[in-house]
C-alpha cells in the first residue's frame, strides 16, 4: 500500500469568517476521496460566539452585539476573536489508524507542549477537554466527524482581548477563567505560535511522518 500523501497545510490571511470556514470544511470531508491528503488550516476569526451541539442556552450571560452561531462540533459555547490562533484539522482517520479520543489527546499534546517550549506547565482534563494553565483554560477543542473526516479542532488563546468570555460560561463551565499565552508572559505573536503550533501538531498526529 501507497503511503499517505502528506498533510497540506493551508495558512489563511487576515481574519476568515466562521460561518465560511465551517462550511469548506464540510464541502471538503463531503468530496474528499481516499487519496486526498489531509489538511490543517490555520487562522483567525472575527469576533464570534459559537454553541457546540451540546450547549445549554443558560451558558450565554450577555453575549451583546458579538454573533452567537450555532455550529455541528461537540462540546459548549465558546468565543473565537483576533488573536486566537485556529487550527482546524481534516483527518482520514481510517488512514491514520486513529480514533476521536486519539485525536483530542495529540490536540491537547500539541499545545501542552508548545506552552512547555515558553516554560509553562499546562495539562489537560479528561472531564473537560482542552488546555489549562493553573485551572485556567489556555486553548478549547471540539471537533466533529463526516464520512470517517474529522474537522472543527483547537483555539489557543495567543494575545487576544479575553473580555468576551465573560459574556458566556465558556464551554459550560460557570466562574471558569480563561487565560493566553500573551497573559502568561510569552513574547511570541501569532506567526510565531503558528509555525510552532504546527510543528507540535505534525509531530503528535502524525508521529511517523518523515
Amino acid at each position: 500500500m501507497p503511503p499517505p500523501p502528506a498533510v497540506v497545510i493551508r495558512r489563511l490571511p487576515g481574519l476568515t469568517d466562521y460561518a465560511s470556514a465551517v462550511a469548506a470544511m464540510q464541502r471538503f470531508a463531503n468530496e474528499r476521496q481516499p487519496d486526498t491528503a489531509d489538511e490543517i488550516w490555520l487562522l483567525e476569526h472575527p469576533p464570534v460566539y459559537t454553541l457546540g451541539l451540546n450547549t445549554d442556552p443558560a451558558h450565554l450571560l450577555g453575549t451583546g452585539t458579538i454573533p452567537v452561531i450555532q455550529t455541528d462540533r461537540g462540546g459548549q459555547v465558546t468565543y473565537h476573536g483576533p488573536g486566537q490562533l485556529i487550527a482546524y484539522v481534516m483527518i482520514d482517520l481510517a488512514r491514520a489508524r486513529l480514533g476521536i479520543r486519539q485525536v483530542v489527546t495529540a490536540l491537547e499534546t500539541a499545545v501542552i507542549r508548545l506552552a512547555a517550549s515558553h516554560g509553562i506547565t499546562a495539562a489537560a482534563r479528561r472531564d473537560a477537554p482542552g488546555v489549562y494553565v493553573d485551572g485556567a483554560k489556555l486553548a478549547s477543542l471540539g471537533l466533529r466527524v463526516r464520512r470517517g473526516t474529522t474537522y472543527h479542532g483547537l483555539a489557543l488563546n495567543v494575545a487576544m482581548d479575553l473580555a468576551p468570555f465573560h459574556g458566556i460560561n465558556p464551554c459550560g463551565q460557570a466562574g471558569l477563567t480563561v487565560t493566553s499565552l500573551a497573559e502568561l508572559g510569552v513574547a511570541a505573536g501569532l506567526d510565531e505560535t503558528a509555525e510552532a503550533l504546527l510543528t507540535k501538531l505534525k509531530g503528535a498526529l502524525f508521529p511517523d511522518s518523515p
